[in-house]
């Protein structure tokens, strides 16, 4: 019998500088035919796509960003791993992107893969700046020197997509010969030793082994003990021996642009130097970059508000729906009791979070944020901050996890620990729906000066967020020491329209992300919620329901209503649910919390969003679901039996919205810190300092307000 093997998809990793258009181009290509996920043995985030023509079907894996293969940072060394298989086949074919306004720096990395020898092209991106720069590529010329297809683009424009689909569907890439003389830097006999150890296919694959041995080597220690004694014998000096390669090969890279590149006048791009002039003032760049934050949070309460109030009131209306059309009975009570309200509770907060995105990747597509990355540079090293722990700190605006991976970009280990450790401070878009639910029932809905005051509280609690990330981050500038010196390196690219297709597929793509991560984790809290709130032991449950009985019969009907409602609420105190929320009572009545909130702040420390789904899956527990009273209004109408006032009043929102800015209540970010740090020293200490400073927070809060 034939055996007929299922045709293998072919790999192409797509590998280029920081800023250099690889994102555009991965988006052009794949489109919405991408998924996310992480190297092997790392947690930095892996984007792949899949490219199809009939039956024929790539992957496109797009590489970090990364300045060379020499692995210096988390980001080169998982490049380098990539591509010389260290944990994953070899990918069949490399796509680097070089960026034409600066040949000689993305030359460098693409004439180490060069050497790889692995067939490639170039895709020499952002054509139309280096025209406007006066910089002319010849092509022909490039190809004769390099021996590989070169193909030129702009990304933005979609000027070379097509070229590209074709070279990829036609498989034209070529193995280049290589660039530079490995024998010139490591000795042959070394080469033969390590490429027979290894099975290396060419030179300079046994050379950059032999780097990576001095850095972060991935194979066991005999290995390196092998590489090292084979260094030390043949007195083989690696990091010299490096540093020379990198000089001889600018060396070729710089008479090669003498023959391919002509240089004319370039243009005058004063509107870029005249805004910059503004922008990047050290006390205007500041206030402009503190009023665009402002507009921004202003325009999600503002657009926001219609979307979001037709979207609660849907999900009311199916909870009543689901109790007027299906049969009375277990299944029924799940529905309409936990799931809806449960995932109600974060569906709503999809037009803020598609908002808070959309602006995001406006500044990034202008050419905005490399300048506060820039103008931030001087606010952030008194701190024992680096310039680049911007990035880190606005990524932890959308969520902590992938900001705590993007502080592997800094070298320097003490600021990265710095930038790891006081992330998650800031206002991620998990809190935001604690904020806006919040401040909502709080905060009086409005104008103060023509500014909204809700907004102005969403803008104060950021604010909050990024005072607490700095002072935490200059304490530990004085308890953590070390010897090494850092530097920023970033480019500051002309101001340019946004392209309105790339924020759209961001808006939509982190919407996605947002709504199914949380969607997983708040469909199980909210089963697991309804189980728990539903049931308790049997003999005080039973007990309950045999005085509801008894007081219903003597009760006329008009009494009867209230009566069950009166039970119900007994019924959820007196439930699984309710026992826990009574026994960490005590200790949260100090903050203005009762035990149903109680409850609250323990589930969500599996996400903070979950903290407004068990709110939302308590109270229709505990009320009537028929009514179609929307999320707001019933924590609006929720009174403490005790005193007699709302549960939700200012002292207790205020305190509550200051426990969720300080306190880590996120297992997936204690998680990656501990893979970050590679010890659980640091999270523990990172998790107790926070709850700490949280309750302490939130206790003087509820005592200021009350």
């Amino acid at each position: 019998m034939e055996i007929i093997s299922a045709k293998r998809t072919k790999s192409i990793a797509l590998i280029g500088n920081p800023n250099v258009g690889k994102s555009s181009i991965f988006n052009k290509l794949t489109g919405l035919n991408q998924k996310i996920g992480n190297y092997p043995g790392v947690t930095v985030d892996k984007s792949s796509g899949v490219i199809k023509k009939g039956s024929a079907v790539y992957e496109l894996v797009d590489l970090p960003g990364t300045y060379s293969l020499y692995p210096n940072s988390e980001d080169e060394i998982i490049a380098y791993r990539v591509l010389t298989g260290l944990d994953t086949p070899k990918p069949d074919f490399v796509l680097v992107i070089l960026d034409a306004c600066n040949l000689e720096r993305s030359l460098l990395l693409g004439t180490q893969v060069m050497d790889l020898g692995i067939p490639m092209a170039f895709l020499v991106n952002m054509k139309d700046l280096a025209e406007e720069n006066g910089i002319h590529i010849k092509v022909v010329e490039f190809y004769k020197a390099l021996g590989v297809p070169l193909i030129l683009t702009d990304g933005r424009k979609s000027e070379g997509i097509e070229a590209i689909r074709e070279l990829i569907f036609q498989e034209k890439f070529e193995i280049a010969k290589p660039f530079i003389a490995v024998s010139d830097y490591m000795p042959e006999p070394m080469i033969t030793a390590i490429r027979g150890k290894y099975g290396f296919e060419t030179d300079y694959e046994a050379f950059q082994r032999m780097v990576f041995s001095t850095y972060n080597d991935p194979s066991n220690k005999g290995d390196k003990a092998w590489l090292l004694e084979l260094a030390k014998e043949s007195g083989f000096d690696t990091q010299r021996q490096q540093l020379k390669e990198t000089n001889g090969r600018y060396a070729k890279i710089n008479q090669l642009l003498q023959k391919g590149l002509k240089k004319d006048k370039p243009l005058d791009n004063k509107l870029t130097r005249r805004l910059d002039k503004i922008l990047l003032h050290p006390v205007l760049g500041y206030t402009l970059f503190f009023a665009v934050m402002l507009l921004i949070f202003q325009a999600i309460f503002a657009w926001a508000s219609v979307p979001m109030d037709l979207i609660d009131v849907l999900f009311a209306g199916m909870g009543s729906w689901v109790y007027e059309t299906f049969p009375s009975g277990v299944l029924t009570d799940l529905l309409a009791e936990g799931i809806i309200p449960g995932i109600g509770g974060v569906v709503i907060f999809i037009p803020q979070i598609a908002l808070l995105f959309g602006f995001l990747a406006f500044l990034e597509d202008t050419g905005y944020l490399s300048r506060v990355v820039f103008l931030m540079d001087r606010l952030m090293r008194p701190f024992g901050l680096h310039g680049k722990s911007v990035v880190p700190l606005i990524s932890g605006l959308a969520c902590a996890i992938p900001g705590v991976m993007a502080a592997r970009t800094i070298r320097n280990s003490k600021e990265r620990l710095i930038t790891i450790l006081v992330t998650p401070w800031m206002s991620c878009s998990a809190r935001l729906p604690v904020y806006i639910i919040l401040i909502g029932l709080t905060v009086p809905d409005e104008l103060y000066f023509g500014i909204n005051l809700q907004a102005i509280a969403l803008l104060s609690m950021y604010l909050l967020g990024t005072i607490a990330t700095l002072m935490g981050a200059l304490l530990l500038r004085f308890i953590l020491k070390t010897k090494e010196k850092s530097f920023l390196l970033t480019d500051l690219p002309i101001y340019r329209l946004p392209r309105w297709k790339a924020v759209a597929l961001t808006m939509y793509s982190k919407s996605k992300i947002f709504v199914l991560e949380a969607g997983k984790v708040i469909l199980a809290i909210s089963i697991v919620l309804w189980v728990l709130a539903s049931y308790g032991p049997s003999n005080r449950m039973d007990a309950l329901e045999e005085q509801m009985e008894l007081e219903m019969a003597a009760a006329p009907e008009y009494q009867q209503t209230e009566i069950e409602e009166r039970y119900a609420s007994q019924k959820l105190e007196n439930s699984y649910i309710g026992i826990l929320g009574k026994a960490i009572e005590p200790a949260i009545r100090p903050l203005g919390y009762d035990w149903k909130i109680g409850i609250a702040l323990i589930t969500s420390f599996a996400a903070r969003e979950v903290f407004v789904g068990t709110i939302a899956t308590i109270y229709s527990i505990g009320g009537d679901v028929e009514n179609e009273l929307t999320i707001r209004e019933k924590l609006d109408q929720e009174v403490d039996p005790e005193t007699g006032e709302k549960v939700f009043n200012q002292a207790t929102g205020f305190s509550l919205m200051v426990f969720y800015a300080f306190a880590m209540q996120c297992m997936s970010t204690l998680a990656v810190v501990y893979r970050e740090t590679k010890t659980w020293k640091w999270p523990i200490i990172q998790t107790v300092a926070m709850t700490v400073i949280a309750y302490l927070a939130a206790f003087f809060t509820y005592q200021i307000f009350s």
